[in-house]
């Protein structure tokens, strides 16, 4: 059983995984449905955490919409996610972001990692 259903999940993965980190600016590129039509959103904003593995992985985004923090989370694997292009690097110590959630402006930002 858990190689049928090992195999089905293998089928499901992207070729080319995008390569982003906790604490990355990222822009998703989302596929929205309104009707019978069908357009590209772009959600830009701080990842505060990576999660799962193989087709079940998931990363959510944080950003702040009209003074409101937004947070989305997004399947990596999933047909609706276009692509994932990273804005820029983060300089993160920890593997979740939580505490970004507590803060507000400046306090809110995550430093540039500068190679």
């Amino acid at each position: 059983m858990n190689d049928i259903i090992r195999n089905i999940e293998a089928a499901q993965l992207k070729e080319n995984e995008p390569q982003f980190r906790v604490g990355d600016t990222v822009k998703v590129y989302g596929k929205i449905k309104e009707g019978n039509r069908e357009r590209i959103q772009i959600f830009e904003g701080t990842v505060i955490k990576k999660q799962g593995g193989s087709a079940r992985a998931t990363f959510t985004v944080r950003k702040f919409s009209n003074g409101v923090g937004v947070e989305k989370t997004w399947p990596l694997h999933s047909p609706n996610v276009e692509k994932v292009e990273v804005v820029r690097r983060g300089k993160v110590r920890r593997a979740k972001l939580y505490y970004l959630r507590d803060r507000v402006g400046k306090r809110a930002k995550v430093k540039e990692l500068v190679k």
